[in-house]
């Protein structure tokens, strides 16, 4: 049976570790009690064993004594001061601390200071809790009312806008003709002013036309933006300013007065849609470019409404109502965590000091406080049921469950099967290829040069990737054990994203396949077919096929997801930046002789070359030379491009900055490598050793410190940070060691060695394979960094921002 402790220290909310109760704390003052009463024993024995000879002096069994008159005397005025301490509780009622057999606590023992403090630290604890929890309530709850008074505006818009687009035209002739006439308006204080509409979204529609449709345009865009404003009041938003404005003149130089006139006026209220992606910023864009310069005068603060931007915000409040439930479930969880801890440790108190009815006041207590008897979160997260089920799920329950609730997937046997047996037959079919290959005498000097680049492009590049995912299943399995809770910080869907076993069978097959393909394409050789270069040209359209498979099959959504972090990355910084895409796009900057590997096998391919057998047909022509160069460097700088985003939209974080300066050295460094290559003289040789050590050292300061938060000369686990997950400290310094050694492979370029091809191709790719495994040490120590101190502001419970909101005026 697993400890209480254990489960309650793996079960608590890492961003919110400091609010609960320090059960551990609490549970070393228990055994400091246990322990205090143990030593106190024999001594208390003692004294009522003197206590009893002194009674049987005194009832005549042994005589009468001349001293008894003084002993109790002395016994009256010691039982004064050592009364029971009253402990008070929130109503004002006392209880004194006496145990059940009736035996005053005397003040001077150790053990009834410990219990004082005990009950001390305890009540401390409580009101920690108290506070924290009515903190996050009350925001909960200011959320919940805020987000319904979005939904309800939202409600109304889109009613507006389908009412009108299902107008009929005869409709809108009648309101061009009343438009010709200025309408009559009610003078009012109300301030209303434009939410500008769909029928007024481009400065074309104020000039194209006769007068009469522009007028008709203008009074019917006006009755779309007057009723969106009315709706917007209704459900509380308020506008500032007061009356209609100075009528203005449109291009014909007649005045446009009543409702045609709120077009002239300034907005307050817009549908707020955050740029994250470049399609929302070139709309946003597009929008405020119009506002510049439309001719009627309109503030460029003035939004658009239309269907699209209505549908962004319908998917924005629909978001913010998953993370408040959210939200709502971690509060609910917070609370009976907490309710347990105090119930555990009061029954561990009871049984050691033996304080029955102090502990009963104490448990009271804590049934009544905030934390523990409001029920204010469950009734708000029935309500956010209700409202999910009935506007975003269709009133289908099982819809709504699945997003408000996701399940963890069922764990099978099958795939660790299917694991084992695609392991043993990748085993089995190297084994075969290498004797083959070996009886061919393909990779002996003498052997086909041609084919061994062939061979050693595909299989390398494959081989790259597997090891890469196995790193990857090994990283999931070790955040599994540790529970560190990767889906959340990453921001998967816990019934579709991968488990290591998934991983460990992605791995195995690509590697099977792959070198299945490599053993038939050895026999086809050696049959003589004229075909057989063609097949690892095939695996690699395979490879395309499966992974830009629309089909649900073959893990879809991890396909789809990595497409769509990919696509996030390249095209960087146009979209925001969140934690898997910078995790990926870090993963990249190690898998650059991958991108290398992926340019050769393309050109060669692609190219016809597998007809001639030309190796250098693409390496020796210079676009083959540059695109290498320029693959070098685009993993550094997709990540450079990220942290300048990140450092707009967080304030101008400095240290965004100062990241994005670290991988702006490792393009330097790796630039000067380049050069050196080309012509290796013994003044680049030391410009090599200056820029590689420069960007090494920045590089391992980052790892350590800001990555992994290491090297904290302050911290009680020497030079590591306070909080650790795995227990074995040695196993940071080793890791720590092996990240050092590992970012020093860049001296292999420096010391020319005098390979022969095999060799030289078997040491780049065990350099490429270390890297790779570098990396995947970074990855466990950057995601426990995370878990534990949300060092990348990535793990906090998303705050959705809301689509509605009210300008800021002076």
């Amino acid at each position: 049976m697993v400890k209480f402790s254990r489960e309650y220290e793996a079960s608590i909310i890492p961003e919110w570790k400091d609010a609960f109760v320090d059960y551990k704390g609490l549970k070393k003052l228990v055994k400091r009690i246990k322990i205090a009463r143990r030593d106190a024993a024999p001594q208390q024995l003692a004294r009522r064993e003197a206590g009893a000879g002194r009674s049987r002096d005194g009832d005549g069994s042994y005589g009468f004594s001349v001293l008894d008159p003084v002993r109790a005397l002395a016994a009256h005025f010691a039982a004064t001061p050592a009364s029971p301490t009253q402990v008070g509780d929130d109503d004002g009622d006392t209880d004194s601390l006496e145990s059940d057999s009736g035996e005053l606590v005397r003040a001077t023992d150790k053990h009834y200071v410990q219990e004082q403090e005990f009950l001390e630290k305890a009540d401390e604890q409580l009101e920690k809790v108290n506070k924290f929890y009515a903190a996050q309530e009350a925001d909960m709850l200011a959320r919940g009312d805020a987000l319904i008074e979005q939904l309800r505006i939202l409600a109304d818009v889109k009613r507006i806008l389908a009412d009108h687009a299902a107008a009929p035209r005869r409709g809108r002739a009648r309101l061009a003709r009343t438009a010709s006439s200025p309408p009559s308006v009610k003078g009012s204080n109300s301030g209303r002013h434009l939410l500008s509409s769909p029928f007024v979204a481009s400065p074309q529609s104020m000039s194209d036309g006769g007068v009469e449709m522009q007028q008709a345009r203008v009074a019917e865009g006006a009755a779309v933006a007057e009723e969106v404003m009315a709706a917007l009041e209704r459900n509380g938003v308020s506008f500032v300013g007061g009356g209609l404005g100075k009528a203005k003149k449109d291009g014909s130089g007649k005045q446009l007065m009543g409702r045609a006139a709120l077009l002239q006026l300034t907005a307050t209220v817009r549908i707020d849609i955050p740029p994250t992606s470049p399609g929302r910023a070139a709309l946003k864009v597009w929008e405020e470019l119009v506002n510049v310069l439309r001719k009627d005068g309109a503030d460029p603060a003035a939004a658009f409404v239309h269907r699209k931007k209505v549908q962004h915000a319908e998917k924005n409040i629909r978001d913010a109502f998953l993370a408040l439930y959210r939200g709502l479930e971690l509060l609910k969880k917070f609370s009976s965590l907490n309710v347990k801890a105090f119930t555990k440790i009061l029954k561990k108190f009871v049984k050691v000091s033996e304080q029955q009815r102090t502990t009963d006041l104490f448990s009271e207590k804590v049934k009544r406080s905030p934390f523990s008897s409001s029920d204010k979160v469950l009734q708000l997260a029935d309500e956010v049921e209700s409202i999910f089920l009935r506007h975003f799920a269709g009133n289908d329950r099982k819809v709504a469950m699945k997003y408000l609730k996701p399940q963890q997937p069922r764990n099978t046997h099958m795939i660790t099967f299917l694991v084992g047996l695609f392991t043993g037959t990748f085993v089995s079919l190297f084994i075969i290829y290498s004797v083959l290959a070996h009886v061919a005498g393909i990779f002996s000097s003498a052997g086909n040069t041609a084919y061994m680049e062939i061979v050693y492009h595909v299989f390398s590049m494959f081989a790259l990737i597997s090891l890469h995912v196995f790193l990857y299943g090994c990283n999931l399995f070790m955040w599994k054990s540790t529970r560190i809770n990767h889906n959340f910080i990453f921001d998967f869907s816990s019934s579709t994203a991968l488990t290591h076993r998934d991983a460990f069978l992605m791995s195995a097959s690509i590697m099977c396949t792959v070198v299945a393909a490599l053993v038939i394409n050895l026999f086809l050789r050696n049959a003589g077919a004229t075909y057989a270069n063609a097949l690892p040209g095939a695996l690699l359209l395979l490879s395309a096929g499966v992974l830009f498979c629309p089909f649900n099959i073959f893990y879809h959504s991890t396909r789809y997801c990595f497409m769509r972090v990919m696509r996030n990355i390249i095209l960087s910084p146009f979209y925001k930046v969140l934690m898997a895409d910078f995790f990926m796009a870090d993963q990249l900057t190690s898998q650059i002789p991958l991108l290398r590997h992926l340019e050769f096998t393309g050109c060669y391919f692609m190219a016809g070359a597998f007809r001639t057998h030309a190796y250098g047909s693409c390496t020796s022509s210079s676009q083959y030379k540059n695109l290498a160069y320029v693959l070098s460097f685009l993993p550094y700088y997709w990540r450079a491009m990220q942290c300048l985003r990140r450092y707009l939209e967080e304030g101008h974080d400095l240290n965004q900055l100062a990241n994005a300066g670290k991988y702006v050295s490792a393009m330097v460094a790796a630039a000067v490598r380049f050069k050196y290559a080309a012509t290796p003289t013994s003044f680049w040789m030391w410009m090599v050793i200056i820029s590689s050590t420069g960007a090494t050292i920045y590089q391992l300061y980052w790892d350590f410190v800001m990555d992994w938060g290491f090297l904290n000369p302050k911290s009680k686990n020497f030079w590591l940070r306070d909080q650790l997950i795995l227990k074995n400290k040695s196993v940071y310094y080793a890791s720590m060691m092996l990240n050092l050694v590992l970012r020093l492979a860049w001296a292999q370029s420096v010391m020319k060695l005098h390979l022969g091809m095999v060799e030289s191709r078997l040491l780049d790719f065990s350099l490429a394979s270390l890297e790779i495994i570098r990396r995947g040490h970074w990855n466990f120590y950057r995601l426990e960094n995370e878990h534990l101190t949300n060092a990348g502001k990535f793990r906090a419970v998303k705050t959705v921002p809301l689509p509605f909101r009210e300008l800021e005026t002076d």
